[in-house]
């Protein structure tokens, strides 16, 4: 591999050149004479910052929904849109579609899609990520009612309604399967400057994740990634790839026992790993925090979401030392519909960023792309901003300033909240070089600024 060599490079508010080889970076100085083979790149005195990472995304369901059709704001906002997207989809076969919420036409069921699509199959996912709607031609075209599990809802005739809740294994082995083009998107995701991901897939699909593995080792993701799964995924499963904390889901429409979560955290305590627990409301936040008082907390341990945390359960996550991965920019993405939907008693306690720092909560960055939009450049804005797309202010008592919020995605994959990554001798070559000074940027924190991304020192 050649050498980088990176001239007038703005590193912690001074300019210089840097130097990296084998994958690090292995010299810093006012002037570096290049070495034969060296490639260089003059940055004109622009900053030269850590490569981002983002502590929590979906690569393969962001891949998929690169090339599905959006259903839900702000691309599509009522019945009359949605209809018509639904019409203007082109194709014969299976119509994937994404990013639904109950705002744009209602509660969907087998028969609202129908009215619209009536022979051809479609399927779509709600926002969250929890729930499928399909049509009848899809209901039938996957078998759905032979010998469907617990999660396929039924009308009081035992009749399959179309909803389907956290069953994407289940569906996966009754669906075609399309080649994700994981390269697609993970050159989007480079061009942001992201250097690094942590797959927060909840998956047990060694497939799954060999694919992912596969991907890494061709060369389509030049990202490093890292992998969570879930408590059955087998441990030997993309081997090459490293692995985090076990994900676990408390979810909403099927909160599971504590005995159970609290089984749970054990066991992959007792497997030498951390526990990612997905929290989205106050009531599953609490469950967990119940879950880690019998179990107890170990380094690595973390929320992610949080969306609902007051001050009372910032204190208890912060006295256990659970790390929280939070994803400000669902305040910019869907602040309007939090302000017309949640309790005005929980609105003070959404996203909150500023408050869990305050008390002592190491917090990281993330996306939570597909469901949320993957430039982590957007979220940086949200949290310091704290704006809807509207307009509106939405916890302005959590805006960060926007140095900090930057920090939130350049911390390593194992230590989400702790110190940021710097550019300097002995770290790894995972650079992320903008367009214009940092000071400059971050008033207007802007993917637009990337001006390259380097991985191992490799453009």
């Amino acid at each position: 591999m050649s050498g980088l060599l990176l001239r007038r490079a703005e590193v912690d508010g001074v300019v210089v050149d840097v130097r990296a080889d084998g994958g690090l970076i292995v010299e810093v100085s006012t002037t570096i004479e290049p070495q034969q083979g060296d490639d260089v790149v003059d940055a004109g005195g622009a900053a030269l910052v850590p490569g981002l990472h983002d502590h929590h995304i979906h690569l393969m369901a962001f891949a998929a929904a690169r090339h599905s059709v959006t259903l839900g704001p702000p691309d599509v906002t009522d019945a009359g849109a949605f209809d018509a997207a639904l019409r203007a989809a082109g194709g014969t076969g299976w119509l994937r579609c994404t990013g639904y919420h109950e705002s744009v036409a209602g509660e969907l069921d087998r028969h609202r899609l129908d009215a619209v699509v009536p022979h051809r199959p479609v399927r779509i996912q709600h926002r969250s990520g929890a729930m499928w709607v399909f049509n009848s031609a899809a209901i039938e075209f996957a078998a759905i009612d032979a010998g469907a599990p617990d999660g396929v809802e039924r009308d009081a005739g035992g009749v399959p309604t179309g909803r389907i809740y956290g069953l994407d294994e289940w569906l996966r082995e009754r669906l075609p399967v399309a080649p994700p083009d994981l390269a697609g998107a993970a050159a989007e995701l480079l061009s942001y400057g992201v250097t690094g991901l942590t797959d927060a897939t909840p998956t047990d699909d060694a497939a799954h994740v060999g694919l992912l593995a596969d991907a890494v080792a061709d060369g389509r993701v030049a990202q490093h990634l890292v992998v969570t799964g879930g408590l059955r995924l087998p441990p030997d499963a993309g081997a090459a790839l490293r692995r985090g904390p076990v994900k676990l889901v408390v979810a909403d429409h099927d909160l599971p026992a504590l005995d159970d979560l609290t089984a749970s955290i054990r066991t992959a305590h007792e497997r030498g790993r951390p526990v990612a627990i997905h929290c989205v409301t106050r009531a599953a936040l609490l469950l967990a925090l119940a879950a880690w008082d019998d179990a107890g907390a170990v380094a690595g341990d973390r929320v992610e979401h949080a969306a609902v945390t007051g001050p009372a359960e910032a204190d208890r996550l912060a006295a256990a030392g659970i790390t929280v991965v939070t994803q400000p920019g669902f305040v910019a993405e869907r602040g309007d519909a939090y302000l017309a939907d949640v309790d005005p008693e929980d609105q003070p306690d959404l996203w909150p960023c500023a408050s869990l720092l305050d008390a002592g909560v190491a917090l990281g960055g993330s996306t939570d792309a597909p469901f949320g939009h993957p430039d982590p450049w957007r979220a940086i804005t949200a949290a310091t901003t704290r704006r809807t797309r509207g307009g509106r202010l939405l916890g302005s008592e959590e805006r960060l300033d926007a140095g900090w919020a930057l920090k939130l995605f350049l911390t390593t994959p194992d230590d989400p909240g702790g110190l940021p990554r710097r550019v300097g001798v002995g770290q790894p070559a995972d650079l992320c070089l903008l367009r214009l000074p940092l000071n400059e940027a971050l008033e207007d924190p802007s993917s637009a600024h990337v001006a390259a991304t380097f991985v191992s020192g490799r453009l």
